[in-house]
């Protein structure tokens, strides 16, 4: 008999067609599937052909070895363990080396367990979490695997799998307690998970998507994956085996171990889904809206607040169009970026937009809201200039009032780059805070930049020490003027991104008050 070291694969060989051995068919190798005992089939000349699936997990993807001693009898060595076999001659010069059931090592559920958390724990979403469960579960628990969970309009939605390849999702009708009580008292099931048998006939009851999968099952049973009273999740892990448990008498415990950690990743998926839910609520209420129309004047925006949680931040502008063909129109910025900023942000755009139906001097804006402010008791502060524009005569004319913000920056046709100067303290600090008022026009093709500090203070992507600097925006406005607003705030855009690289930075606004052509 020759000894040859199994192929160095992870995925041991199968006998197709008219390789194997004389006699060796589809249900041979079908039986041989779901043995327990570790079964290797060896040719003539000594090729390793074909191992079971007990076969491969005792050689857990190294190279064997199969070493004769006797006609009837060798060892298997893989993996640096070497165990005893028996040697069966088959037709054709070809051997059957079976390893017992006792010497191959049981699956520990220990370790099966500690490699689920990892993958239940990166889950994401209802959906991702539930095909998570399913994959798990059908490599050790079942050779086909249902998670139910309880849906819309008195469904179930489910996801299956019988395999690596063999993956399903979809809905079905849910099952009446009456028809299917074991199932029910499963989903109603609170506490610590038990796991039930599911009667054949109960099974059959199921719909044809559900039941035909079970067909030729030795067992059928359910788990609840509803891990506490107060988790908000319900739901069931259908299992069906063939072959014996794989971890024998720790079966029970590890389905009910999986099922607690799968409820609790199902629980956290719901929990974070409606954290999802409430952020991108409160983002759209405190997220810019784009600029309306107004005849005689274009306005164009850039808003891109510093990386976090919320997709806002302490930067906002404001466009709010009056009766008399005029605009009310804001830029700011609260001191401080992410939640806690986008929080105070709200409260000064919804007294502004309050304040302007009332009231269009922008000092007294500046004052009233200074004075907000400083009631509510917040110690955060906020720099702004806000201001009306108003078509004119071919023109715009701009009334700007600014509360301790960089400077309005006004691009000529000719390329001149103007600052407006407007004195103002920051609001929010002080109750003697003083603000004044400016006047500028615009003529065709000329336009009012106004943008935050995100702007001037951007990091070199080499040199964190270098800022960005009011030259290099100069430079920039200097270079685009004449051009379309949109194509002066995307040179900006660009050049500052240029700047940062992947680098963070502060949360960046800005607001482009344009004259067309």
């Amino acid at each position: 008999m020759v000894s040859r070291p199994a192929p160095a694969s992870a995925a041991l060989p199968s006998i197709a067609g008219e390789d194997g051995p004389p006699g060796f068919d589809a249900f041979g190798r079908a039986v041989l599937e779901d043995v327990r005992d570790a079964v290797f089939v060896q040719d003539a000349d000594g090729e390793l052909r074909w191992a079971n699936p007990a076969a491969r997990t005792l050689t857990g993807g190294a190279e064997p070895r199969l070493h004769p001693i006797a006609e009837t009898s060798g060892h298997v060595e893989a993996a640096g363990h070497r165990r005893p076999a028996r040697i069966r001659a088959l037709p054709g010069g070809w051997h059957a080396w079976t390893v017992q059931a006792e010497d191959v090592p049981q699956r520990h559920v220990g370790d099966f367990l500690a490699e689920a958390g990892p993958r239940l724990a990166g889950a994401r979403g209802r959906h991702g979490t539930a095909r998570v469960i399913a994959e798990l579960a059908a490599s050790a628990l079942a050779e086909t695997v249902f998670v139910l969970l309880p849906t819309t309009r008195g469904r179930w939605e489910w996801w299956s799998c019988e395999g690596p390849a063999a993956q399903g999702h979809g809905r079905i009708r849910r099952v009446p307690a009456q028809v299917a009580p074991v199932l029910a008292a499963t989903f109603g099931a609170l506490g610590r998970p038990q796991l039930a048998p599911v009667p054949a006939p109960e099974v059959a009851t199921l719909p044809s998507v559900v039941a035909d999968r079970f067909a030729g099952h030795a067992d059928v049973s359910v788990v609840s994956l509803g891990p506490s009273a107060g988790a908000g999740v319900t739901g069931a892990l259908l299992l069906g085996r063939r072959a014996d448990p794989e971890f024998g008498t720790d079966q029970t415990r590890a389905v009910v171990e999986f099922a607690k950690a799968a409820g609790t990743a199902l629980a956290n998926a719901q929990r974070y889904a409606r954290q999802e839910e409430a952020t991108r609520g409160l983002e759209t209420t405190l997220r810019p809206i784009d600029p309306p129309e107004l005849e005689g004047t274009r306005f164009e925006t850039w808003y891109e607040p510093a990386g976090g949680v919320l997709a806002v931040g302490g930067d906002f502008y404001d466009v709010l169009p009056h009766d008399d063909g005029s605009a009310f129109l804001v830029l700011g910025d609260v001191c401080g970026k992410g939640p806690e900023a986008a929080a105070l942000t709200g409260r000064v755009r919804h007294a502004l937009t309050a304040l302007a139906m009332v009231e269009r001097d922008g000092r007294t804006l500046l004052r009233l809201l200074n004075e907000l402010l400083i009631a509510g008791g917040s110690s955060r502060f906020a720099t702004l200039v806000l201001g009306t524009a108003r078509p004119a005569d071919g023109g715009v004319e701009l009334t700007l009032a600014s509360g301790g913000h960089p400077a309005p920056l006004i691009i000529r046709r000719s390329g001149v780059v103007e600052e407006v100067t407007v004195p103002g303290t920051l609001v929010g600090i002080s109750p003697q805070a003083r603000f004044a008022e400016a006047g500028v026009r615009l003529e065709r093709g000329e336009m009012c930049l106004l943008y935050t500090d995100g702007i001037t203070e951007a990091r070199n992507r080499h040199d964190p020490t270098e800022l960005f600097g009011d030259d290099r925006l100069r430079a920039v406005l200097t270079a685009a003027a004449g051009e379309p607003a949109r194509e002066v705030v995307r040179r900006l855009r660009q050049a500052v991104r240029d700047w940062l690289g992947s680098s963070a930075h502060d949360d960046i606004a800005v607001l482009a008050i344009e004259c067309p052509e």
